[in-house]
């Protein structure tokens, strides 16, 4: 399984942005699929936007699509998240998550390792 490390997280304004990333080990990520996932105060975690390196496929959530951008770096077995035009409701700790496979799940219950999570707050 892959070791998964998110950074890139911190407060913002609203309107602003930040980029996360995710740092993969222990293995080639690039017959995984990597997934972004929040979980704001009090809500269940929501699966926000998904990267598989072999096709290049991104996918996204109808809440972040056009303000989301989902990447990989080969180089340095790192996905991004580039987040822009953050809202308040945008306030959750962002998960990133490995599955392999070459086609993404929306679901938790198929991913096979999980990071520790990064905090983003959105608030004036």
């Amino acid at each position: 399984q892959l070791q998964l490390v998110e950074s890139g997280g911190g407060l913002v304004q609203p309107g602003g942005s930040l980029r996360l990333s995710c740092a993969a080990s222990g293995g080639s990520w690039t017959t995984y699929s990597i997934a972004w996932f929040r979980q704001g105060p009090g809500k269940e975690r929501e699966w926000v936007s998904c990267f598989t390196q072999t096709t290049g496929s991104t996918v996204y959530a109808e809440v972040v699509k056009g303000r989301f951008i989902i990447s990989g770096d080969d180089a340095k077995n790192t996905v991004y998240l580039q987040m822009s035009n953050l809202k308040p409701e945008d306030t959750a700790i962002y998960y990133c998550a490995a599955r392999e496979a070459f086609f993404c799940s929306t679901s938790l219950g198929p991913y096979e390792s999980w990071g520790q999570g990064t905090q983003v707050t959105v608030s004036s």
